[in-house]
């Protein structure tokens, strides 16, 4: 069973979203480092996704050091990036570059900005910890 659901947005494309799914379920907690990751096939059968969209989603998450594969074990989660000494900047770049565009394009200020983050931030935690409680 896959822990976690995709939440179908319009003109986001089917693999990013598993991409940006399994990300936020590594990061709150639903999926911890050592846990194993669905297969491509059960992936596929219970988000409802084409094999191939499922296995270019795995193969970008292991690219990525979401996740691990090793042979005769599966794929399992991998510590997360953040978690790791490396490359944080390049990890957040792209996604705070979108965020600030998309802000001053609809004219929010730097400070709703903040609270929408802190909201966000507030929301993972809580989700974390509803989540090493269960």
């Amino acid at each position: 069973m896959t822990p976690f659901k995709l939440n179908p947005q319009s003109g986001q494309s089917i693999f990013d979203q598993v991409v940006y799914a399994a990300t936020k379920a590594i990061l709150a907690g639903s999926l911890k480092p050592g846990d194993p990751f669905p297969s491509v096939r059960n992936l596929a059968k219970d988000l409802k996704i084409h094999p191939n969209t499922a296995h270019k989603a795995v193969q970008h998450l292991i690219q990525e050091r979401w996740l691990i594969a090793s042979p005769g074990r599966g794929t399992t989660v991998a510590e997360p990036p953040a978690a790791r000494q490396g490359d944080r900047h390049k990890l957040l770049g792209q996604e705070v570059e979108q965020l600030v565009v998309e802000a001053r394009r609809v004219g929010v200020s730097l400070d709703e900005v903040h609270q929408a983050i802190d909201v966000q931030w507030q929301s993972l935690q809580n989700l974390k910890v509803v989540n090493n409680d269960s």
